[in-house]
């Protein structure tokens, strides 16, 4: 097992080399800020040419996958460097090729949820909870509301984008946004791909992946680029996206003027 760290982020090699486990460690919520977003992106990098690499669990230390992407960063003067970094990771993600497999405790909110989303199959403990609540900011979720509605379909990813409520693990699990319920997640992806991947060829598994993945590459990753756009364009020139980064900071309600 070959063990290589960086801050907010720590990975490993097992089984014979043919499994990456990536775990997010950013502290108290495993809150996604810069430096937890170069760490996934440098894990990933570091091993993206493995050839005996079948596939990589994204695990997490603490009680919670992520409270979601730092609301600090999301300030104007810092959202304009941050959005795109993020979006690069999940760039990094969709290109890989690998199969992925993420594993949740607690919550998985906003940006911590984007990065799931990707994801082949996702495992989830009975504390587990997911939530877009980027609208109760005044702002929205660019990835999610291109990637949910394919995933759960387009009336529950209105519900969830639009309400912005967090659901539990059942529900969750009904939507088709969670494969399997399990005490030990990361023990459970473990064994799934034990018992699905390790003993595949790696080569083949990353052609089919490209085949898979075809899809995000030409239409989503693209759309993704749009939304970008429309975030740090259009939506950061409202006084109500600022507002609501603000208010949430300042830990008050938002007063919005629809403007």
């Amino acid at each position: 097992m070959i063990r290589e760290q960086d801050s907010a982020v720590h990975s490993e090699l097992s089984e014979g080399g043919r499994l990456l486990r990536v775990v997010l460690d950013s502290g108290r919520g495993n809150v996604i800020g810069s430096v937890a977003i170069e760490g996934l992106r440098a894990a990933l990098a570091r091993h993206v040419r493995e050839k005996r690499l079948c596939a990589w669990i994204l695990d997490h230390e603490g009680p919670h996958f992520s409270f979601g992407a730092s609301v600090e960063e999301h300030a104007p003067g810092k959202v304009e460097g941050m959005l795109p970094r993020f979006h690069a990771l999940i760039r990094d993600i969709v290109h890989l090729d690998l199969p992925f497999l993420a594993c949740v405790k607690g919550m998985c909110l906003g940006g911590g949820l984007e990065i799931v989303l990707p994801a082949e199959r996702v495992f989830a403990s009975p504390t587990a909870r997911f939530g877009q609540p980027e609208l109760k900011l005044g702002v929205f979720a660019p990835l999610g509301s291109l990637l949910l509605p394919r995933l759960v379909g387009p009336r529950r990813a209105a519900d969830l984008l639009l309400s912005g409520r967090t659901i539990a693990v059942e529900e969750a699990l009904a939507f088709g946004l969670v494969s399997e319920v399990a005490d030990d997640p990361g023990a459970a992806a473990l064994a799934w791909a034990r018992e699905h991947l390790l003993s595949k060829s790696a080569v083949s598994l990353r052609h089919a992946m490209r085949l898979i993945r075809r899809d995000l590459r030409q239409r989503v990753l693209p759309a993704l680029e749009e939304a970008e756009h429309a975030y740090l364009g259009p939506l950061m020139t409202t006084r109500d996206a600022r507002e609501g980064i603000a208010a949430f900071l300042e830990k008050r309600d938002p007063a919005w003027e629809d403007r």
